[in-house]
């Protein structure tokens, strides 16, 4: 027995609502941009921007402001210090410390000076310049063949006016995530990117789901008109939707509220990216469609 949230039979006109939600996306999407202008691009982690990253834990309290006291006159002086946990710190820096007399030097030394031995350094992440432009230009060609792998998917699955639906959701969830990492000033990471394909997987396998049922009603019904099908269809996948949704959004808050600092900027991506992924099934890929079969109706009207 499946259990069902929304009764048969129920009839939404999602279609008369798209022009609203198209405005909404523009502007979202609009938003995002502007921020990623306003703050003079993203705001790359190590593992893009290149440097060094040092988790310490200390055994009594001690504040952000007394590390960075410590680290002054140090080439750590300029460097970003996070907190995480109880008494535990990350201090992020454009600096390269592969080099462990360096490290001992500018971090150790002075903590201690500081600090006597009430510390640990737990971890040291460095990544050179070279290998994160690098990592950068792969991860934006991993998400564009990502792209483009599901659209010959679902063009030979399907047909390219549905392929076209599935590749703008996807290009829409994609910038609505960026957004809003950028509009938090959120560091772009490599957690980051898991979320964004992440958010890739479960969009299209969402959208392919409703576009499977208006493939079917138009077969059922080849004369009823294109609108009132992906009614139809969106309304017969609601219950689904909704269901499959529900149950990926709760597992990611609960992973945001208890999994602790360094999973919350990719859980948080991903708690935006499971609404935007179930919002652009029905208001980016099914509009697009439906866009796109006007357009195809208009130009042979135009011929006739």
């Amino acid at each position: 027995m499946s259990m069902e949230l929304i009764k048969p039979g129920i009839n939404i006109n999602f279609v008369g609502k798209m022009k609203i939600a198209m405005a909404i996306s523009a502007i979202l999407i609009l938003v995002g941009i502007g921020s990623v202008i306003y703050h003079g691009g993203f705001n790359l982690g190590i593992d893009f921007a290149g440097g060094s990253i040092i988790q310490v834990k200390f055994s009594k309290d001690v504040s952000a402001d007394a590390i960075r006291k410590s680290l002054q006159s140090t080439k750590l002086e300029n460097s970003t210090i996070q907190q995480f946990g109880v008494n535990e710190f990350l201090i992020r820096t454009a600096e390269s410390f592969s080099d462990q007399k360096m490290l001992v030097a500018n971090v150790e030394q002075p903590l201690t000076a500081a600090f006597n031995k009430d510390y640990e350094i737990r971890r040291v992440e460095v990544v050179g310049a070279k290998v994160s432009s690098d990592f950068r230009s792969k991860a934006i060609i991993a998400v564009i063949i990502s792209w483009l792998a599901i659209l010959i998917y679902v063009t030979w699955r399907f047909e390219f006016r549905y392929a076209m639906g599935g590749i703008l959701a996807l290009v829409h969830d994609t910038l609505i995530v960026i957004g809003a990492v950028s509009i938090l000033n959120m560091e772009f990471t490599i957690n980051i990117l898991a979320a964004l394909i992440f958010v890739i997987g479960f969009s299209i396998n969402d959208t392919i789901v409703t576009l499977d049922r208006i493939r079917e009603v138009v077969k059922r019904n080849p004369k009823q008109k294109l609108s009132d099908i992906i009614n139809l269809a969106i309304n017969e996948t609601l219950s689904r939707t909704i269901l499959t949704s529900l149950t990926v959004f709760l597992t990611i808050l609960a992973l945001y509220i208890f999994g602790g600092a360094v999973i919350r900027d990719f859980a948080f991506a991903m708690l935006v990216g499971t609404v935007a992924g179930t919002y652009s099934t029905i208001y980016i890929a099914c509009t697009s469609v439906l866009l796109f079969e006007n357009l195809q109706l208009s130009k042979m009207t135009r011929k006739k």
